[in-house]
């Protein structure tokens, strides 16, 4: 195995059941290649993971539209069903939300599928509790505690890279807050600090509309896929949040991760 020990030293470190390396950036083309890798090496997993009658959670964005459609051979159907666990109905980017996700993986897998059919954000945290116990919202909520995996990307808070601003969920002075109050990633429109913490960013995150983080840590398999150095920062806060136990990388994210990890000279 090409990364195996680099993979068991990731697992120790950041406390995960399984890390999965592929190979990082090798030119020009690097982000398209590492994108083919990480689809192919996460299907993989996907099909040697998931069991009949198996509810599997999708979040959204473009590295999970990367996975759905990679050329990697799925043998066997799995009668499984595939649960969005963001809303962004209206948004742009169709094929980038949750929902469109959860139906392409299902096609994938032979599978079937449910559709969260609400907005990603609502305007106020009060109206949350309400909106969340309509019956076309709940029957998709009530799901979330018998996933048995979540398949999700890792977004920045950055303006370049950032998936949920190209898509219009935030505008750039959101994101620009957030990050003076620590942001480093989101895990479906939530985001939280280096420490995993979310507490500073709670007035915007409590009004996602979708599965928190504090029930998306109890998930049993909670899969998380991020690529290239500058997600370093922000799969530590991930993990230390306990918000993913299993990652699929690549060999630079990964190489980032066990440098910020290592314990520094005193001197």
């Amino acid at each position: 195995v090409l990364y195996g020990q680099m993979e068991r030293e990731l697992e120790k470190a950041l406390g995960l059941k399984e890390a999965i390396i592929v190979p990082g950036g090798l030119g020009p083309e690097s982000t398209s290649h590492s994108d083919a890798e990480l689809g192919r090496a996460a299907l993989k997993y996907l099909a040697r993971n998931i069991h009949e009658g198996d509810y599997i959670g999708i979040s959204m964005g473009r590295i999970l539209q990367n996975i759905v459609r990679s050329d990697y051979q799925i043998d066997e159907q799995v009668p499984c069903t595939f649960v969005p666990i963001l809303g962004g109905f209206g948004e742009s980017n169709p094929n980038l939300h949750s929902n469109y996700l959860a139906q392409e993986f299902a096609e994938r897998f032979g599978g079937d599928y449910v559709q969260l059919l609400a907005p990603a954000l609502v305007s106020n945290r009060s109206v949350m509790k309400y909106f969340m116990e309509e019956k076309p919202i709940y029957k998709v909520s009530r799901l979330f505690k018998k996933l048995a995996m979540v398949i999700m990307g890792i977004g920045i808070p950055n303006t370049e890279h950032s998936t949920v601003l190209h898509s219009g969920y935030v505008d750039k002075e959101i994101l620009e807050s957030f990050v003076q109050r620590g942001a480093v990633g989101d895990i479906s429109l939530r985001y939280f600090d280096i420490n995993g913490q979310t507490e500073p960013f709670q007035e915007f995150n409590q009004r996602v509309v979708g599965m928190a983080l504090e029930e998306l840590s109890t998930v049993p398999c909670r899969v998380g896929i991020a690529s290239g150095q500058y997600k370093v920062n922000a799969v530590l806060g991930a993990t230390r949040g306990k918000y993913i136990n299993v990652l699929i990388t690549d060999a630079d994210c990964a190489q980032g991760l066990l440098e910020a990890v290592a314990p520094k000279d005193k001197d």
